[in-house]
């Protein structure tokens, strides 16, 4: 189903969103894997370079903010609330947030190795250096709709 059509299906039974917005996307790494973790809530929190949101010309994430999560065929998956969000340089991102992103074996090396390529190929993507205190901006959430 398509954004629209679970965003629909889940004011019909939560009235109380329908003069919210939502923002639909998908994670760009493995956005099936990364979709199938969300909706078990096994990953409960995701992280991005602060420096992209200023190059894409997006708000942070807020408290509050609704979120429907696409796999990688743009199909709506799920719906996400954000309940927390914090920026902090990245060898400050706890051990608590690396196992909330429900990734490899959600120990912080593993999040630290792959974030850090992740984040290295898309500042060289955008012209910049990534270095080990680069902002990340650190997201928690939780599933209110699948």
């Amino acid at each position: 189903m398509k954004a629209q059509q679970m965003w629909q299906k889940f004011i019909s039974v939560c009235p109380e969103y329908q003069n919210q917005s939502y923002q639909a996307w998908s994670y760009g790494v493995a956005p099936d894997e990364l979709a199938r973790l969300t909706i078990e809530q096994v990953k409960t929190a995701t992280a991005s370079a602060y420096e992209e949101y200023a190059i894409e010309n997006e708000a942070l994430p807020q408290v509050g903010a609704l979120n429907i999560i696409l796999d990688a065929n743009d199909e709506a998956v799920c719906i996400t609330k954000t309940i927390k969000v914090s920026v902090v340089p990245f060898l400050e991102v706890s051990e608590e947030h690396a196992f909330k992103e429900g990734e490899g074996d959600q120990s912080l090396r593993y999040w630290r190795e792959v974030h850090e390529a992740f984040f290295e190929k898309s500042y060289k993507q955008s012209g910049l250096a990534f270095h080990d205190n680069i902002l990340v901006v650190c997201e928690e959430f939780e599933v209110i709709y699948k």
